[in-house]
């Protein structure tokens, strides 16, 4: 059974990990304060799920979900993601993260930045433009009239086509943007943010995004 390394158990790390018991994923769920502040978690998600470090849930991981505040991405460990996909759902928030110039004069992306910290995983965009609660409630089964959909990015073949299959699970269609330097079109304050979208009007809203905000 495929393992899901989740490292940031937070709105939607939980809720992605929710939805992934439920599909019979077998998940490795970390935060920053320890495994033991995961208890109840691990014991609502049942016998799939346990708590561990964010070590621990890399090293188990066939493949990763990051998702922590933007400002902690080079705290996650790099060696246990080495040649795996990792699925980069963070985004920037200048109140919470500091400024990061890089970003502000759109000469950066989030999910490129963590990739450069991953240097050998293969990381994707993916969850980081959807309500964490609509990730368990707004799924539909494909070929559904108005199916939601959600976007990736990433310079890898394998990792976006992963994400377009998770998502497929999880009841979305999927955009593919292109590679990671094109992943500021689905970032904050853009039209696609956190709107619900079907693949087209997705599509649409990627186009007319502004690089700089």
């Amino acid at each position: 059974m495929t393992t899901i390394g989740i490292i940031g158990a937070g709105h939607i790390g939980s809720q992605i990990a929710r939805k992934a018991v439920q599909l019979g994923y077998d998940v490795v769920i970390s935060n920053s304060r320890g495994a033991e502040s995961l208890a109840s978690l691990a014991a609502e998600l049942g016998p799939r799920a346990r708590a561990a470090t964010a070590a621990e849930a890399a090293a188990a991981a066939d493949f990763a979900v990051v998702t922590i505040p933007f400002k902690n991405y080079r705290d996650v460990p790099a060696a246990p993601l080495a040649g795996k996909i990792v699925i980069d759902t963070n985004n920037y928030y200048w109140e919470r993260d500091g400024h990061v110039p890089a970003l502000d004069k759109g000469e950066a992306t989030v999910s490129g930045l963590l990739a450069e910290h991953l240097k050998d995983s293969r990381v994707a965009k993916g969850f980081n433009h959807i309500p964490a609660a609509d990730i368990t409630t707004t799924g539909s089964v494909a070929g559904t009239a108005n199916r939601r959909a959600l976007a990736t990015a990433s310079d890898h073949a394998d990792a976006a086509a992963l994400v377009t299959r998770l998502y497929d699970e999880f009841g979305f269609d999927t955009v593919n943007i292109g590679p990671l330097s094109e992943s500021w079109r689905v970032e904050r304050d853009r039209p696609a943010y956190v709107v619900r979208q079907n693949a087209a009007e997705l599509a649409a809203n990627l186009a007319r995004a502004p690089r700089l905000i």
